[in-house]
């Protein structure tokens, strides 16, 4: 069992287990609607499902719906058809894919840039695949915790503090946290540790610190990214 620790309190992890930022003057997003359009950030059935009644956050974080029914595939790109990824993996020596996705990435600057998000036994990797490059490889051991608010949103923070973090947004963040905290389980004694408040810090370069505030509105969770 993994911890979840909330504003006030902690929760934990079973073993098994959107929306767009307001951004400070300096940090308006340009040209992004078209990243996001592509994206596709709609849920997906298939496969396994899901335990309905299991709610992996124990109630403290709010869900959509269909987060409840979703099913968990892992792979939703066929890693294996994709020589490119492959090739990545290989000279990294990794062979086994927990998960593969498309999602939005937060450079220093909050703009979004659409990523390919590969997450194995060992390492996670941002892969731009535009340029079927390797833009970033996260040992699992350096992931200090998770980061996510307590509304129903997308975003997830990971917490690397030898290096920095790194600012994501996903539909399936409960399926990456999960798969996060089974990797770092299965691979050392280590649990990992998710957090979850509406305020966190995170480190979008070595040395900017920026706050996310997330706030519930009639029209769902509004966020904000503002600098330290």
């Amino acid at each position: 069992m993994a911890w979840f620790q909330s504003s006030n309190r902690k929760v934990q992890l079973p073993a098994h287990a959107q929306t767009r930022p307001v951004l400070d003057n300096d940090e308006r997003i340009a040209n992004d609607d078209e990243d996001a359009e592509s994206l596709k950030l709609t849920p997906t059935d298939n496969n396994a499902t899901e335990d309905q009644n299991r709610d992996p956050f124990m109630g403290v974080k709010v869900r959509r719906k269909a987060s409840f029914h979703r099913n968990y595939i892992g792979d939703y790109l066929d890693v294996p058809s994709r020589p490119y990824l492959m090739k990545i993996l290989e000279k990294q020596g990794d062979k086994k894919v927990l998960f593969a996705d498309k999602v939005l990435k937060f450079t220093s600057t909050g703009k979004m840039k659409r990523r390919i998000l590969l997450i194995t036994d060992f390492a996670v990797y941002i892969v731009d695949p535009d340029i079927d490059a390797l833009k970033r490889r996260i040992s699992l051991a350096a992931v200090e915790k998770l980061c996510l608010s307590e509304l129903s949103d997308n975003f997830l923070a990971i917490i690397i503090p030898t290096e920095y973090d790194l600012l994501i947004a996903s539909t399936r963040k409960t399926e990456i946290v999960s798969v996060l905290v089974d990797a770092t389980r299965s691979q050392s004694d280590y649990e990992l540790e998710v957090l979850l408040s509406n305020r966190f810090e995170y480190n979008a370069t070595s040395e900017l610190v920026k706050e996310i505030d997330f706030e519930e509105t009639e029209e769902g969770a509004r966020t904000r990214i503002v600098r330290k």
